[in-house]
């Protein structure tokens, strides 16, 4: 597997997962959300940021981090061999989404763009909640549509996460 797409709700840890993808198969990461914003939390205009998408996707080989279904799934989707879903329960997302706006209010992470520092927002907090019913059903139907070939690995625990690295070669992908 060369090109991997990581998906899941805010909190699931799609970040965690596909930096670890891309250490273990040595592949570059690409963290939509830096392609996204702009400083202070404004959004991209679409244009731009499906440009952006194509240029870092043109690459033969690369982990996304993310979906931005109704902005570029279609785009990642169309090139990539593997889709990996992260299925976590709710209250462990909103727990990760508390401790990590506490823990690391206003740190500079590697997935998100300069002058867009971690804070606490209700909007990304109801988003978390509502993924289930909302945003998996959107992202599922986007799949069918622009990607129904590319399988799709589901994991939903710690220890679904670490068997499915566990099994990676970097020559291979899923051994």
């Amino acid at each position: 597997m060369r090109r991997i797409i990581v998906v899941g709700s805010q909190g699931s840890g799609k970040t965690a997962l596909a930096l670890k993808l891309g250490r273990k198969l040595g592949l570059p990461v690409i963290h939509l959300d830096v392609l996204y914003w702009r400083p202070g939390w404004k959004p991209s205009e679409t244009a731009g940021f499906r440009l952006r998408v194509s240029e870092a996707i043109a690459a033969d080989a690369w982990v996304v981090d993310g979906s931005f279904s109704g902005l570029a799934f279609d785009l990642t989707l169309a090139r990539a061999e593997l889709l990996v879903v992260i299925d976590r329960p709710r209250w462990l997302c909103q727990w990760r989404i508390l401790r990590r706006s506490a823990v690391d209010r206003d740190a500079m992470r590697p997935d998100l763009p300069k002058g867009c520092p971690e804070q606490f927002d209700w909007k990304l907090m109801r988003e978390a909640w509502r993924y289930g019913t909302e945003r998996a059903p959107v992202i599922e139907a986007e799949r069918l549509k622009y990607g129904a070939e590319v399988p799709v690995v589901r994991l939903g625990s710690d220890r679904d996460i670490t068997d499915f690295v566990a099994t990676l070669t970097p020559d291979r992908g899923p051994s």
